[in-house]
């Protein structure tokens, strides 16, 4: 998915002559913290709330305050994950979007790409988690895809963190609910497994023991 799929038209944008009492307004009406400043199709940077809230006349043009800009901006056929890094990067909820001619064509919002994130991610499919924990140099997919997959197991989702002692943090994101296999064969590899989510064939059992004592008292 390209950041042009994901541009949002509800998002108003600002024009050099808009007062800072209006563009203040426009950002609390939408919960926003930045917004695009246009002269017709060529995009001028954005302004931020901060910027907007230093300002003690609120009824002056925003043209004024053109210093405070920022002119940073992403074009329309980037990766949707590029622009969510350029909203990290510039503490933003809108990455401003433009052409590869030049041309603004609107802006993409924190909101919009959380959920392409949830697509993208598989988080809106059901399945088990496991994370493990490695040695970066042990890291292999065809390793890991071959003990999922020897379970009958399908992997929807994988992905790879650095963390802050050097261990790489693999997080799979399996079709299926019941992992136990999975994590069995993982340890049974030497795997360090951190952590698990999914049901569990222990946790089957005892449901269903539960339920058959409960009908054997009659309750």
């Amino acid at each position: 998915m390209l950041a042009k799929d994901l541009i949002n038209n509800n998002i108003p944008r600002l024009q050099l002559d808009d007062s800072v009492v209006k563009a203040k307004q426009l950002m609390n009406d939408f919960k926003l913290t930045h917004l695009s400043v246009v002269n017709e199709k060529k995009f001028l940077g954005t302004i931020s709330e901060e910027d907007l809230l230093d300002v003690e006349e609120e009824k002056i043009p925003i043209e004024l305050i053109q210093e405070h800009f920022n002119t940073a901006f992403i074009f329309d056929d980037v990766h949707f994950l590029n622009a969510l890094s350029f909203c990290n990067k510039m503490d933003s909820n809108i990455a401003p979007v433009l052409s590869k001619n030049g041309d603004f064509v609107g802006v993409v919002t924190s909101t919009d790409l959380l959920k392409a994130m949830g697509d993208f991610s598989g988080a809106n499919e059901i399945g088990g988690l496991i994370m493990l924990e490695m040695e970066p140099i042990h890291f292999s997919i065809s390793e890991i895809s071959r003990i999922v997959e020897s379970n009958d197991c399908t992997i929807l989702h994988l992905n790879t963190t650095v963390q802050s002692n050097g261990l790489l943090l693999v997080t799979i994101h399996l079709n299926k609910r019941e992992i136990s296999s999975v994590v069995a064969t993982f340890q049974r590899y030497e795997y360090e497994v951190k952590h698990h989510f999914g049901a569990t064939v222990h946790q089957d059992t005892t449901d269903i023991n539960f339920r058959n004592l409960m009908n054997y008292l009659g309750m």
